[in-house]
């Protein structure tokens, strides 16, 4: 065999190491009970939640906690995921700016002890999707 042909082997192999191991690293996108089963599984794998804040009738958020003169690094509400199931979500760092205009919520973390604990929070907000006129 041609060292060339030894060289390309062991490069492909790498690559395929690579893969597998950032594959393994990828979370998925889950319901609340879902997630909830995983914790009671064990399993404190990191996966993505989409949801909508949990709004009254005039477009309050409900359930939100952020207090920063006690704890800047608190913020709590509440989430309804796809299923319409509804819980608390705290997210240990300062509360994200212009959360309450978000349309839809991704929160990134794992359940614990029945509360969805998130390291990230992506948001979407509609301003940033409306079209708007352009006049000249």
């Amino acid at each position: 065999m041609k060292i060339s042909h030894i060289i390309a082997i062991v490069v492909i192999g790498i690559a395929i190491a690579v893969i597998v191991t950032t594959a393994g690293d990828a979370s998925s996108y889950v319901t609340f009970k879902e997630a909830l089963k995983l914790e009671l599984d064990g399993d404190d794998a990191k996966v993505h939640v989409v949801g909508k804040l949990k709004k009254s009738s005039q477009g309050q958020i409900e359930g939100m906690v952020y207090v920063p003169q006690l704890d800047p690094n608190y913020f709590e509400f509440q989430l309804v995921d796809q299923n319409n199931e509804i819980k608390k979500v705290v997210f240990p760092n300062p509360k994200p700016q212009d959360f309450e205009r978000s349309e839809q919520v991704v929160v990134i973390g794992s359940m614990k002890k029945g509360v969805f604990v998130c390291d990230k929070i992506l948001m979407k907000c509609p301003s940033k999707y409306q079209e708007t006129e352009i006049k000249a």
